[in-house]
């Protein structure tokens, strides 16, 4: 039951991240949004440009458009479904999950 719940929570924060790596593309496209002076905003760029730097070293921005988004979700669902099997095999053998 307590293993269920465990993977059930990594999938809900993988797919809260996925959902502010949209919103924050999403937003990228209102040119007259201050991202400094709202707390949230701030936020939820440092965060998710946290994650999204490292693809930009291999992508940089071809002209307006950034393609790294597009790379960094496709390696963040890779990342969850092995993160989520492996666990998921873990809790299997270890007997919690039948």
């Amino acid at each position: 039951m307590i293993a269920a719940k465990i993977l059930w929570a990594i999938d809900i924060c993988f797919q809260v991240y996925m959902i502010m790596i949209c919103v924050r593309c999403l937003l990228t496209w209102l040119p007259n949004l201050d991202w400094n002076n709202n707390a949230f905003l701030n936020g939820l760029k440092s965060s998710v440009d946290l994650y999204l730097n490292l693809f930009r070293k291999f992508i940089p921005p071809i002209g307006p458009f950034d393609f790294s988004p597009i790379l960094a979700m496709l390696a963040l669902i890779f990342i969850w479904r092995i993160v989520l099997y492996g666990v998921g095999f873990l809790f299997v053998s270890l007997g919690l999950l039948g």
